[in-house]
């Protein structure tokens, strides 16, 4: 499930990231890990940040790109949303990475190889490809993975609210998708939200007895 999460999760954000903008494509798609968090949360603090957090990811989503009339692109979105929740859940009990995104791999192989044609006929394509699947699959999940055993899965899908915030700086840097005064509030109330989770974490810390 892990590796069919994670490779459905990817094909499904690329399709969407191809309609829309990457700062709002990031922030829609955050609806996974919200909701991931929302479950389970448990004291009002842990509440309050993720309200603030939803609060910014909502206020970019506004910030952004209009989606009317590209429904397409809103329904790959939810769709990478679903499958980031479904990830999240699994990379907390998972320790074979290496494993998962091999199955991820096959389980993509019948939709990804008709067309693949061009890439192993360019060392430039092929180079790319290669590039992007560790620094956006092998890197990055890998980082999660290392997290994951060290956090609560609440905290760290409070902490995603992050993503969405360096898609926008992003998006602006390399796409010219400069953002908006309301991404920019947006971004603020994440920080914000991000700021109070780590606190209740490290109060629970101080609160909890020595085991020494």
């Amino acid at each position: 499930m892990l590796g069919i999460a994670t490779a459905a999760m990817n094909t499904f954000f690329y399709l969407a990231i191809d309609r829309t903008d990457l700062g709002k494509s990031v922030a829609i798609e955050f609806i996974g890990p919200i909701a991931v968090a929302a479950a389970l949360t448990r004291t009002r603090r842990n509440a309050g940040a993720l309200a603030l957090a939803a609060v910014g990811v909502g206020v970019i989503v506004l910030g952004g790109v209009e989606l009317d009339g590209n429904t397409e692109g809103l329904l790959w979105l939810l769709a990478a949303s679903s499958m980031w929740a479904v990830y999240i859940l699994f990379a907390s009990r998972v320790a074979g990475l290496g494993i998962g995104m091999a199955i991820g791999a096959v389980f993509l192989t019948p939709f990804g190889a008709p067309g693949s044609g061009p890439v192993w006929t360019s060392p430039r394509l092929l180079f790319a490809c290669l590039l992007v699947g560790v620094f956006s699959n092998a890197i990055g999940y890998g980082i999660d993975q290392h997290v994951l055993r060290r956090i609560p899965v609440r905290r760290f899908s409070v902490l995603l609210a992050l993503l969405p915030v360096t898609a926008v700086i992003i998006g602006w840097i390399a796409l010219d998708q400069q953002p908006s005064g309301l991404d920019v509030v947006g971004i603020a109330f994440v920080l914000l939200g991000v700021m109070l989770q780590d606190r209740e974490e490290v109060a629970a810390e101080l609160a909890a007895p020595d085991p020494g």
